[in-house]
């Protein structure tokens, strides 16, 4: 693994999603919402929620409303979903990739599933394993979208930190030369 390879890897390296039980059981407004989510997603970088982003999914219908002002699970659950996939999909199809998951699986099942391939997949991207593990035990149309789109996050994901490093890097050399 070169000097490079490892900076890429050195944030991921031990990066867990938390699952659905390890969600907040007590509701959060919608600005703890977005710092919890946040924080949660940090390493993956430029993955990241808003106050008026969440407001604004609730009122698309992507999520319910929360209860007396405050966001439970189910809906954090969706909230962490919605901030890694806004990257790649539209407004449009991330609402039908919410309402496939809707008639697929219960929110905790879909969740922690998606968590434990997210996981699988940086690590394979990252050059953190060899090869992608199977996760789950069925072979389904909507568990191939999902990794396509894990997918295709984790490689944005990979290119992002890749350029960030390139351009710390080019920046340090133009300082020793000025």
């Amino acid at each position: 693994m070169t000097d490079k390879e490892r900076q890429l890897a050195a944030d991921l390296g031990d990066f867990n999603m938390p699952r659905y039980q390890e969600l907040p059981q007590v509701g959060l407004y919608l600005k703890q919402a977005a710092d919890y989510i946040n924080q949660c997603l940090a390493p993956l970088g430029d993955v990241t929620l808003t106050s008026s982003m969440i407001s604004n999914y609730v009122k698309h219908g992507l999520i319910s409303r929360p209860q007396k002002k405050l966001y439970h699970q189910d809906q954090l659950a969706e909230l962490m979903f919605i901030a890694v996939a806004k990257n790649v999909l539209q407004l449009d199809n991330l609402k039908l990739a919410i309402q496939i998951q809707h008639q697929s699986y219960d929110t905790q099942t879909a969740y922690d599933y998606f968590c434990e391939e997210l996981e699988n997949v940086i690590r394979y991207v990252f050059g953190l394993q060899d090869q992608l593990a199977v996760v789950g035990h069925e072979d389904t149309e909507q568990k191939h979208m999902l990794r396509n789109l894990i997918m295709t996050v984790s490689h944005k994901s990979y290119l992002d930190k890749y350029f960030q490093i390139l351009a710390v890097a080019d920046s340090a050399t133009n300082q020793t030369t000025d």
